[in-house]
């Protein structure tokens, strides 16, 4: 389903949890899928592609500890399709979150929101008037 011809993809970093989010975030949107996960001996993700509503994102686990991790200053912006769309997704990454923009009309948006998921990664959700 992962979009070849992408030139570029997100790439997210994780401090562990790259093979728990794949499948968190591949279960909150429709359309999407695990595309390939490359393990390393300790059974952390050396390299893996998933699939968002059509769009490819990479991922790994980090090995060496730092002290950076997600931040808000990039987000992952989303198009919904329906006000189920919307209110399921925000719903469901703000469970463990936390909400930096509660969902809401804008002068552009019908209805829009922003949270930070349980792993740090920031979402910007709407639904286009």
């Amino acid at each position: 389903m992962g979009n070849t011809n992408q030139k570029i993809n997100a790439f997210l970093l994780f401090k562990g949890q790259a093979e728990e989010a794949m499948k968190f975030y591949t279960s909150v949107f429709d359309e999407s899928e695990i595309n390939h996960v490359l393990h390393q001996e300790d059974g952390s993700v050396l390299h893996a592609t998933f699939t968002l509503k059509g769009q490819t994102f990479m991922c790994i686990d980090s090995m060496p500890n730092h002290p950076f991790t997600f931040t808000p200053a990039i987000s992952l912006f989303v198009t919904c399709d329906s006000a189920e769309e919307i209110d399921r997704v925000y719903e469901t990454l703000c469970q463990g979150g936390k909400v930096l923009m509660p969902m809401n009309s804008t002068p552009v948006s019908e209805r829009f929101g922003w949270v930070e998921d349980k792993f740090g990664v920031s979402w910007q959700l709407n639904l286009a008037k």
